[in-house]
């Protein structure tokens, strides 16, 4: 067995896994794009490039569809792959819509050639219900190059088990054949964990057995607020930012944190009295996509936690309540922006992409960014290289960013509340490990910067005493 990484091994974004159960067969474990200054750090790679054999690969496995993890799809796709595509239920019903909104964005708007892989993509996909082990199909060694008393075959197994993160996000347990018959060696992929105590979806739990482990380390280093102090922080910077009748902005990914974000500000709605401002603030989802993956949310509410099961059961609607609004096309946001711009009346517009990289929040942005009434609220991590973390850095000191080719002085407040990350936490990734009852004998850390990585294995050192922790490169 071994493993190479073609992604996420030198930052956060482009994950890309290769499993390899001997010379002849291997698995991918996601295909993502790179994002922000890791495009130009991958030594000035195409951030599309499949630059791998393709060959040896029986079998992509899917943890999450947000696009670091699944963007390159197309491209192994049209590299010649044409095995299955396993993934679990909910994220098979999310990944056409994010591969197509993908293809739109960043490829062609040729519909024919859209559909031609959207068809590729259906006819090999294949969904996989949680905690079911799944059989990879057989995998065969060339017979000549084994003797005759060798067998030619072995049969892999694959579970996914909830990971807490988006919708039908998972870590993958993959049980490799070995030379025991009693004893299979396991390895265990992270995918992205969600962070303990999150609305809607419930915390992971740790896989009993792991030998080889492949973990995120996105907040290796550090810590988030509770969800009561980030719940209340987030209701106070709203508060505060709408005194002044100015609009918020919340750059958010499409699927996860628009869908938890609204789900918290039901709840500050629903416990507000009736003269409150609350009861009279326009919420406004600037993404087809957001609303698309809402419905998905709602269709798949058997995956919700018992919190927000039991507001279902109260015939509350978390998720689709009066003071929200969608926008779907491109001519009705642009209608938005200037209605927003004229009037004297609070708002809060959540909208793509979470990273300020492109989307229809760029324009909120390039629009409100000058306003001092105007107030704009991170919730999740800022890539290095993103407009996201430039708009951080820089704007509490007055400075500006750099959007659609524009300087964009900021003169709008600038908010950062970390404990609404989708990731999980230094402790959260600790006690994933922590809890295993048969602790890996090889962990390999990815998915994170330099020094989240750094920390992160000093810990899992601390933790796992004589287990191997590195932090590789490929």
């Amino acid at each position: 067995m071994r493993i190479l990484h073609h992604g996420a091994v030198n930052g956060v974004t482009g994950s890309c896994h290769q499993l390899y159960m001997n010379d002849y067969n291997s698995v991918l474990i996601d295909c993502g794009l790179f994002q922000g200054s890791e495009v130009a750090g991958n030594n000035n790679k195409d951030q599309h490039a499949i630059d791998f054999n393709v060959r040896t690969v029986k079998a992509l496995i899917i943890t999450h569809c947000h696009i670091d993890h699944v963007g390159r799809i197309p491209y192994l796709l049209a590299a010649g792959f044409t095995g299955p595509i396993y993934a679990t239920e909910a994220t098979a019903a999310l990944l056409p819509l994010v591969i197509e909104d993908a293809l739109k964005v960043g490829v062609t708007r040729d519909k024919k050639l859209i559909q031609a892989c959207l068809s590729l993509l259906q006819k090999q996909l294949i969904p996989v219900p949680y905690q079911k082990w799944r059989a990879i199909d057989v995998l065969k060694i060339p017979k000549e190059d084994i003797g005759e008393d060798e067998t030619c075959y072995q049969r892999q197994k694959i579970r996914f088990c909830p990971a807490g993160h988006i919708l039908g996000s998972a870590y993958v347990e993959i049980e490799l054949a070995t030379d025991k018959p009693i004893r299979r060696h396991r390895v265990v992929f992270s995918g992205d964990l969600g962070a303990s105590y999150s609305p809607l979806l419930s915390s992971p739990r740790s896989p009993y057995r792991a030998d080889t482990l492949i973990i995120e380390s996105t907040y290796g280093d550090k810590r988030h607020e509770h969800r009561n102090q980030r719940s209340q922080k987030l209701q106070a910077v709203i508060e505060h930012a709408v005194s002044d009748n100015g609009v918020v902005l919340i750059p958010a990914f499409s699927i996860g944190r628009t869908q938890e974000l609204l789900y918290e500000i039901e709840q500050f709605i629903h416990s507000a009295p009736e003269t409150s401002l609350w009861k009279h603030i326009e919420i406004i989802v600037d993404s087809p996509m957001a609303a698309n993956f809402t419905s998905k949310y709602r269709d798949f509410k058997a995956l919700w936690d018992k919190e927000a099961l039991g507001k279902l059961k109260q015939g509350r609607h978390p998720l689709n309540f009066e003071q929200l609004y969608t926008i779907d096309s491109h001519q009705d946001h642009l209608t938005v922006v200037k209605y927003l711009a004229r009037r004297n009346k609070p708002a809060i517009v959540i909208a793509a992409s979470g990273m300020c990289s492109g989307g229809r929040i760029v324009n909120y942005l390039t629009q409100f960014l000058p306003d001092a009434t105007a107030d704009v609220i991170f919730v999740g991590y800022q890539a290095q290289g993103t407009p996201g973390r430039d708009i951080q850095q820089y704007g509490p000191r007055g400075g500006y960013v750099e959007l659609n080719g524009k300087h964009i002085h900021i003169n709008a407040g600038i908010h950062t509340i970390s404990g609404y990350s989708a990731h999980a936490d230094q402790q959260d990734l600790l006690n994933f490990v922590k809890h295993m009852k048969h602790k890996p004998q090889e962990i390999r850390i990815v998915h994170g910067d330099e020094r989240a990585k750094t920390v992160f294995a000093e810990k899992l050192g601390q933790l796992v005493p004589g287990a191997r922790v590195v932090r590789p490169n490929k």
